[in-house]
């Protein structure tokens, strides 16, 4: 995702050799900043794999839900198939069963709306 967006990897930053002449940068400044740089990009690196960690997690429970939901329309489409005769899943069961996955899905903004 961003691996072709880096150009610098850790390892780059710290073997970086900088050419010294006369009027040259005072090399303990660079190697102090170039550590800073080091500090700040492993933690960038580690924030990443935290982000994509969640965002799996995150698409997995959205596919659970998803088809959590398709198993209930379905259920709800067979139960009127059937026009309810003989069938051990009944509407006030199904609707507040697809109510609950509803608030999980799309957040529950409607929790106290007793106005």
């Amino acid at each position: 995702m961003y691996g072709d967006k880096i150009s610098l990897t850790i390892e780059d930053i710290l073997n970086k050799d900088f050419k010294i002449d006369a009027r040259g940068f005072r090399p303990q400044e660079v190697d102090k900043f170039l550590d800073q740089i080091i500090g700040d990009y492993n933690e960038y690196n580690n924030m990443i794999k935290e982000y994509r960690k969640e965002i799996s997690l995150l698409n997995d429970e959205n596919m659970r839900l998803k088809n959590e939901l398709r198993r209930l329309k379905d259920s709800i489409s067979a139960a009127e198939r059937d026009g309810n005769s003989g069938s051990s899943v009944n509407n006030v069961d199904l609707l507040r069963r697809l109510s609950q996955l509803e608030k999980v899905v799309f957040g529950d903004n409607n929790k106290d709306d007793k106005n």
